[in-house]
């Protein structure tokens, strides 16, 4: 487990760095890919999910 937190927070930095700069390119979609396969794999994934489905419900209210 604390091998997959440290992987989503690097591959967090370096996608941050990497849309920060408007680097877009494969390397880019390599590490968006893998920071979202490391993130489904921590605790975060349930309230993201559930973030995700609330927003997704809102947007009929707006």
């Amino acid at each position: 487990m604390a091998v997959t937190v440290s992987l989503v927070l690097l591959f967090g930095l370096v996608l941050f760095f990497l849309l920060r700069g408007k680097s877009l390119g494969f390397g880019s979609a390599f590490i968006a890919v893998m920071f979202g396969f490391f993130l489904a794999s921590t605790g975060a994934a349930g309230p993201v999910n559930e973030l995700t489905a609330a927003v997704i419900n809102a947007i009929p209210d707006l």
